[in-house]
């Protein structure tokens, strides 16, 4: 996959918050700033992209996003459940409407049986209350590829939220994406 592809989805989710006016944050662990890298490069970008938080320790996790404790340790920073804290701090600590998180194992080191190389965590939610949440499997294809793949991911998953509109007049609740 080239850059061409990540900025032009990059693009076209920044024309479609910028046609709903909302605004977008990023919490990114295995990507490292990538998604906010590709939002950025795109001029005209600061009237949709709010900020980003790249949290790639526990601490951070911790004391930036607000990510409990209990959670890191019951489920581990790649997990679901940390993916949905981490947008919810992003959200939290923000001024944007929507908020994507991404943690996972870009390798080649890092993974076990349970949590192999290439997993990644990714969770998507808005001010009115809906989340996604995804979870990929990409294997061990190399760390570049899977952060890049991760990137994409969360722009679709931002994407797909924000395609639910009217964010803020929709029922609270979860769901989990396919």
């Amino acid at each position: 996959m080239s850059g061409r592809v990540l900025r032009e989805r990059a693009k076209r989710l920044l024309d479609l918050y910028r046609a709903g006016g909302m605004r977008v944050a990023t919490a990114e662990s295995c990507t490292g700033g990538l998604v906010a890298a590709a939002l950025t490069s795109i001029s005209g970008s600061s009237d949709v992209f709010e900020c980003s938080f790249v949290t790639y320790s526990n601490g951070a996790k911790q004391k930036l996003l607000g990510v409990p404790i209990l959670t890191l340790r019951r489920y581990g920073a790649v997990s679901s459940e940390t993916a949905a804290a981490m947008a919810q701090g992003a959200l939290k600590r923000s001024g944007a409407d929507c908020a994507v998180s991404i943690t996972g194992i870009a390798g080649p080191s890092g993974g076990s049986r349970a949590k192999p190389v290439g997993l990644v965590h990714f969770a998507a939610i808005s001010r009115g209350g809906k989340m996604l949440a995804q979870r990929r499997l990409f294997g061990n294809i190399g760390r570049e590829r899977v952060r890049e793949l991760s990137a994409l991911e969360a722009l679709t998953l931002l994407a797909r939220l924000a395609e639910q509109k009217p964010l803020a007049k929709q029922k609270s609740g979860a769901r989990r994406a396919t």
